[in-house]
């Protein structure tokens, strides 16, 4: 019989995860590396800044056009901060663009939009919490891995989301759902979805970084198995990490139905990759132990920037995913430089 654990072993779990956050911090008094990869990511928003500043100064430089590009970084920027939570714990979630799809089109639905504004976003945020309790339970008690399990999810909420919507778009008639995104909605000409994702960005940072919980889950992706001896429930705690993937998902796929004024089964397409892509070039790491919430936030608004900088330009879409996926392999083989170098 597995014995409970003691008052230092309930404690242990807090003080593993911060061993290990001391341990990399004595070689970077004040955080100062950390503070490099931030600037050197802010250092690269920047520059396409200028670049987009030069090549399309009166359409880029346009009030309209960066509040649109701040509004398209809000959508997959909520789904990023919760899969930086799952690469953090070791896990990966290839299922966010699908359920994001399932979400948009199951409260947009004529019985879901009888209920108004709190009947379509209560819809949403249930559907991504059900299908990250789904992953959760499934890769945490069912002990599946959790690429073949969130690529099961993906493959039954896109079908689901087509088989409601028969193929056709599901038109929002909520007025007070599409009054949140029209410009008198604007906050100190702030869009209301900025607002959300700064909102779920302030959540999250403070969630990895200044909470018991985001210690549990750098302990996690870490080392599962010295985070389990340290008294930490891994497997409650993974369920835990993909439910708050779902709920994040669930939030992005309400902003969707606000940005676009309806739900389609194709909403979300290859959310799962931009996703993993901006965690990865903001730093954290794919195979677990270390994730950064800011960084990840950067890696959106940097791959934001890209889209817009080449549709102004009327750049193929081919070239686009060539400069991102440029992009990801130098952000990967900078970490492994890094970890060579002790700075993991």
């Amino acid at each position: 019989m597995t014995q409970p654990a003691t008052a230092e072993q309930q404690d242990a779990p807090t003080s593993a995860a911060k061993s290990a956050t001391e341990k990399g911090n004595a070689r970077r008094p004040l955080g100062l590396r950390w503070d490099m990869r931030t600037l050197s990511l802010l250092g690269v928003l920047a520059v396409l800044v200028l670049v987009g500043g030069i090549t399309a100064p009166d359409e880029f430089l346009a009030t309209s056009n960066l509040q649109l590009v701040l509004t398209q970084a809000s959508v997959i920027g909520v789904v990023t901060v919760g899969m930086t939570f799952v690469i953090t714990s070791g896990g990966i979630d290839l299922s966010v663009g699908a359920i994001v799809a399932l979400a948009s089109v199951w409260a947009t639905t004529v019985a879901t939009q009888e209920f108004g504004f709190a009947g379509i976003l209560f819809t949403a945020v249930i559907v991504g919490l059900g299908c990250g309790l789904v992953n959760g339970v499934l890769i945490a008690y069912g002990r599946m891995v959790p690429f073949i399990a969130t690529l099961a999810m993906f493959a039954s909420a896109r079908g689901l989301a087509l088989q409601i919507t028969d193929g056709s778009t599901q038109i929002v008639t909520v007025e007070s759902v599409l009054d949140l995104g029209a410009r008198d909605a604007y906050i100190l000409g702030i869009p209301p979805l900025v607002l959300i994702f700064a909102a779920v960005t302030l959540v999250g940072w403070l969630l990895l970084n200044r909470t018991t919980f985001g210690r549990r889950s750098v302990a996690v992706g870490g080392n599962a198995e010295a985070a389990r001896l340290a008294g930490i429930d891994v497997r409650r705690q993974r369920l835990y990490l993909y439910l708050l993937s779902g709920l994040c998902c669930g939030i992005a796929a309400f902003m969707l139905i606000v940005l676009a004024g309806s739900g389609q089964n194709t909403n979300g397409n290859l959310y799962e990759l931009d996703a993993i892509a901006a965690a990865i070039i903001g730093g954290t790491l794919l195979s677990g132990g270390r994730g950064t919430i800011v960084g990840s936030v950067l890696g959106v608004l940097i791959f934001t920037t890209i889209t817009n900088i080449f549709a102004l330009n009327n750049l193929e879409t081919a070239v686009q995913q060539i400069a991102k996926g440029a992009i990801i392999v130098a952000a990967v083989l900078v970490q492994r430089r890094s970890l060579r170098g002790g700075d993991a």
